[in-house]
């Protein structure tokens, strides 16, 4: 019994230390999403005429450059993290129009055209500055953070459906695809008509199905 007391006397100061640690967290947690936050607001306002600097991105913050440095070691892995991050946001946005269908053709459709709703003008600047800070992040930084792998996990299961006989891999290169041509659309400043959405989406459902 004495053993039992002195246990959870023993206790106390872990218990406190996890209280800490939990209240530290959350405030890193709160430092870094102001800091992401604050750099897409200072490269939507850069757009691509200069790159977002460490200094712009900490005052928009309000934070010190400690707090900067506690998280990233350079811009580059700010920028880094701020691609991963956009690249999440437009997964689940994808994911949710996804959801909308019941048949897999009607989910690669919507899938394509959550892609490409990154071209419409309200959007596109501030995806193609953010794709022009990210063309200094180098590539032990950025290649870990391609938009193409949650994108291309969300065509897994409508792929399979569709006859598919390696969703990974033939949705990985839908993703490669798609995005790339995205990206096309953005540094071309175009959006793409309905009939090459069309196009885009019957190529996709024509690599599910192992067309040739």
């Amino acid at each position: 019994m004495e053993n039992a007391i002195l246990n959870q006397e023993n206790d106390v100061p872990s218990r406190i230390a996890q209280r800490t640690l939990a209240k530290r967290e959350a405030d890193y947690a709160s430092e870094v999403r102001r800091l992401l936050d604050a750099a897409l607001e200072v490269v939507r306002r850069s757009g691509t005429r200069s790159r977002a600097r460490v200094a712009d991105i900490v005052a928009t913050a309000g934070l010190s450059n400690d707090a900067f440095y506690r998280h990233f070691k350079s811009k580059d892995a700010l920028v880094a993290a701020l691609l991963e991050d956009g690249a999440q946001r437009l997964a689940r946005y994808v994911e949710h129009q996804m959801d909308k269908e019941t048949e897999p053709a009607s989910k690669v459709r919507r899938w394509v055209e959550g892609i490409l709703s990154q071209t419409e003008p309200e959007i596109a600047e501030t995806t193609l500055a953010v794709l022009w800070n990210g063309g200094s992040v180098g590539d032990s930084v950025g290649d870990r953070h391609s938009a193409t792998v949650p994108l291309g996990a969300l065509l897994r299961a409508p792929f399979q459906e569709l006859g598919s006989e390696d969703p990974a891999l033939d949705a990985s290169l839908a993703a490669h695809a798609v995005v790339g041509k995205m990206s096309d659309y953005l540094w071309r400043r175009t959006t793409p008509a309905p009939a090459e959405v069309d196009r885009i989406t019957e190529f996709c459902l024509n690599a599910a199905r192992g067309a040739r």
